[in-house]
């Protein structure tokens, strides 16, 4: 008798794959609706993979289905459908609208989900003419990457103001959020839902990944305007963008010249808040003597104040960007890096 070829090992995405294969189209649809876009990207990705597969593998994956699906002890799912079904029917919609409105939870974020699914052009495009508050609240709700090439993509002028307003923003007026599910409500041509909760968005930190996500170029033409316009918020931009781990992102050269500008003292302070790995990649951009010196210092210190390392931190960096900017040293691993 033939012994049966091995079976294929299938991850957890490739097992829902198949599953997705064996469902009608309807049924299949309707489980796509359910997730977000780096989920289908996932699921259709793997449904193209597991194409070729065999009987028995099918019947394994169909088995760990159903011995899952025993081991549940309920249901979860999204009841809004029902009740809101359910209400129309019973009241009419007019009644029922009023009842929803005051029974209905608020919902945790806002209803921007249509963002993930569109591309850095067609956002931008949707926003280049709108309020800069209303544009600085959609990056804001983006991915740092995606935000980055939307910013860019906007008109040259308005760029500076809208990182500000980003940098700026905290809780957002519910007003301004249905401004913002209108504009979307209108790219696709439906209608939105009033009444939403206000949210909070933005801050320095959010401002700084947005600008990193755009090219080096963006960045060099906004920030000086940005200084411009408010120093202090430019001024913390610049430092979420960059902080000590960054410096080991510099090759040996650089690197190596950096260490060679800093005080001694202030460089023992420093590396006594880094882990062994990055203290040898420091120590091993200096001679054998200078190194052993270092540590030395660092042994007699003894135990340290966190807010002693953090400052020597800071003044390493503010170094770092001294030599930056007069072009002695490069800081970033490429051109799309902070210099």
């Amino acid at each position: 008798m033939n012994a049966l070829p091995p079976t294929r090992s299938y991850t957890g995405v490739e097992r829902a794959a198949v599953l997705m294969m064996l469902v009608g189209e309807d049924e299949a649809a309707a489980i796509l609706q359910k997730l977000d876009p780096e989920e289908v990207r996932q699921l259709g990705s793997a449904m193209f993979a597991v194409a070729d597969v065999s009987e028995q593998e099918m019947e394994d994956v169909l088995d760990d289905f159903v011995g899952k699906a025993r081991e549940r002890t309920g249901v979860t799912f999204d009841p809004r459908p029902k009740i809101e079904a359910v209400m129309n029917r019973a009241l009419g919609p007019e009644k029922a609208e009023s009842v929803l409105a005051r029974i209905t939870p608020p919902e945790a974020n806002c209803e921007l989900e249509l963002l993930d699914w569109l591309d850095a052009s067609e956002i931008a495009q949707m926003i280049e003419k709108e309020h800069p508050q209303i544009a600085a609240v959609m990056i804001a709700n983006l991915d740092p990457t995606v935000g980055g090439q939307v910013l860019e993509l906007l008109p040259d002028a308005v760029q500076p103001d809208i990182l500000h307003r980003i940098a700026r923003l905290g809780p957002i007026n519910p007003d301004a959020v249905e401004t913002l599910k209108a504009v979307l409500a209108n790219r696709r041509g439906g209608a939105t839902r009033s009444g939403g909760n206000g949210m909070t968005l933005g801050g320095t930190r959010e401002a700084a990944k947005i600008l990193q996500g755009a090219r080096k170029a963006t960045e060099q033409r906004v920030m000086p305007k940005l200084f411009k316009i408010d120093k202090d918020v430019a001024k913390a931009i610049e430092e979420a963008m960059f902080v000590f781990d960054n410096l080991l992102d510099m090759d040996d050269k650089n690197l190596g010249t950096l260490i060679r500008n800093v005080d001694g003292d202030i460089l023992s302070r420093a590396l006594k808040g880094v882990d062994e790995n990055a203290r040898g990649r420091f120590l091993g951009c200096m001679s054998a003597r200078a190194a052993d010196g270092i540590r030395d210092e660092m042994e007699a210190r003894g135990p340290m104040k966190l807010a002693e390392v953090l400052e020597a931190q800071k003044a390493m960096i503010a170094i770092a960007r001294g030599l930056a900017k007069d072009g002695t040293i490069v800081m970033g691993a490429s051109d799309d890096d902070y210099v």
